[in-house]
């Protein structure tokens, strides 16, 4: 199993901060607080669905950091679940990131840049439907061949693009608190009836929503062998990367609220439309629009270097896989940056991406937690072994991540994964909808797994009988 050395590593520790910071804020963030307005009609629990699910991205990038300095090696879930449990539970969760865990919120946030492009140029976003899809492509090519080329050269895009999305979300931030023309009148204290509403089921369903907005703090740990001394800028990048998102998702809320009413956000899915119409005036939508776009850019070019590092760990291991793990002169994976981008650029023409994410957000679920116990595994296993870092707060902080991560994946299983089951075996179909999909939830979370396994037991097969050949 081949480890980058220190010598190779060359991705400094502020760019793993800045992919950490764009892997999370996308357009999550502009979009999540109208749903949750629909159930819950008061600021404080509103504000603290953000603070609950910042805490528990927090834990788990504290025990992902433990990880990463006990295993430095590029890979993520796909490495620490090999060397704790099973190469073969390993090669599902590599198998499940490599194929669709990372193409499809770059599809995702492709089409949604498209779209916002498409608000900032044209009177109407569906005047030119075939634009958007055109703009999503073109970027994603673009991003993938300025990291394909160089290292350097993509860190340094990551870099700057991830600073100009911080200044434009905090002149937004800026702009609402001093010169909104009619703020509300709030409180960010806790109102009589507002602990009724954290103890309701609402609360807990709109925190699932939150966790997505907050997916991508563990971002840097897939390149844990390229980073500099990654031992100690691992966690440090986990740790400051989250609490930086934290504190922008909270001060983004915040002002939302302030600048226009609840009853205004309820239902609306691009809150930070209303926001600016309320702060800018009309201008508001065209501004909001542009600056949305230009945050996306820094988020799909976040994924585009992290993601092929998963597939370029298991070309390492497994013969099978081994074209895709070469690199160019420059240490650059280009064989799976194109092969991510590829099925990214499939997922926006076909527009298949929104039952992925549902299904693989489950599915990614699963080994994420997994990957967290292993912090109880390895401390049991190895308790002698000294470490430049351990997570703060173990045990409470593993089992707040647990807890937190747990209770958001019931929801998501009862309201996404097992309707889609029942369709599958033809119980409680809508008659308004496709079976397909319906169905296609259930299909993806269960298809991806057994069709890792299949190709886990071919690609073990084959290394094995390498092996052997070699001996003779």
């Amino acid at each position: 199993m081949s480890q980058t050395s220190q010598s190779q590593a060359q991705i400094s520790f502020l760019t793993a901060v800045s992919i950490v910071i764009a892997n999370m804020i996308g357009a999550g963030v502009f979009t999540s607080l109208g749903f949750q307005a629909l159930d819950i009609k008061s600021v404080f629990p509103l504000l603290l669905l953000w603070i609950v699910g910042g805490i528990i991205a927090l834990c788990g990038a504290f025990n992902y950091g433990e990880l990463a300095a006990r295993m430095p090696r590029s890979g993520g879930e796909y490495h620490y679940l090999s060397q704790i449990y099973h190469r073969g539970f390993g090669f599902l969760s590599g198998w499940v990131s490599a194929t669709v865990g990372f193409a499809a919120p770059i599809a995702l946030a492709a089409m949604a840049l498209g779209e916002y492009a498409s608000d900032a140029i044209f009177a109407s976003k569906n005047e030119y439907p075939t634009f958007q899809k055109i703009i999503a492509v073109a970027t994603i090519l673009v991003i993938s061949f300025i990291h394909a080329t160089d290292i350097k050269k993509g860190s340094f895009f990551q870099q700057y693009s991830t600073a100009i999305k911080l200044l434009l979300i905090s002149v937004f931030i800026l702009a609402g608190l001093l010169i909104t023309p009619t703020p509300q009148s709030i409180t960010i204290l806790p109102q009589s009836n507002d602990w009724n509403y954290v103890w309701q089921p609402a609360f807990a369903v709109s925190l699932a929503y939150v966790s997505f907005a907050y997916s991508g703090w563990n971002a840097s740990a897939y390149l844990a062998g390229e980073i500099e001394n990654p031992r100690k800028n691992v966690p440090k990048s986990l740790f400051l990367g989250t609490m930086i998102v934290m504190l922008a998702y909270v001060l983004l809320n915040f002002v939302f609220l302030y600048t226009a009413p609840i009853e205004q956000l309820a239902g609306k899915l691009d809150v930070g439309y209303e926001s600016a119409m309320m702060i800018f005036g009309k201008a508001g939508g065209k501004i909001m629009a542009s600056m949305i776009a230009l945050l996306l850019v820094s988020s799909i070019s976040a994924m585009v270097f992290a993601g092929p590092r998963v597939t370029k760990a298991i070309g390492e291991d497994f013969e099978i896989f081994k074209r895709i793990a070469t690199t160019n002169a420059k240490g650059v994976p280009v064989s799976a940056i194109f092969l991510q981008s590829g099925i990214a650029i499939v997922l926006v023409l076909t527009s298949s991406f929104n039952d992925v994410l549902y299904a693989i957000a489950f599915v990614l679920e699963i080994f994420t937690i997994s990957t967290v116990l292993g912090v109880f595994v390895l401390r049991f296993r190895q308790k002698e072994t000294f470490l430049a870092y351990k997570a703060w707060g173990y045990p409470i902080t593993t089992l707040i991540f647990i807890a937190g991560t747990a209770w958001t994946m019931f929801f998501l299983f009862e309201q996404r994964i097992f309707p889609s089951l029942k369709a599958v075996l033809g119980i409680d179909l809508h008659p308004e909808k496709s079976y397909i999909s319906q169905a296609m939830p259930a299909i993806l979370a269960i298809g991806s797994l057994l069709s890792g396994f299949v190709v886990f037991l071919i690609s073990d097969k084959i290394n094995q009988k390498r092996l052997q050949e070699k001996k003779v």
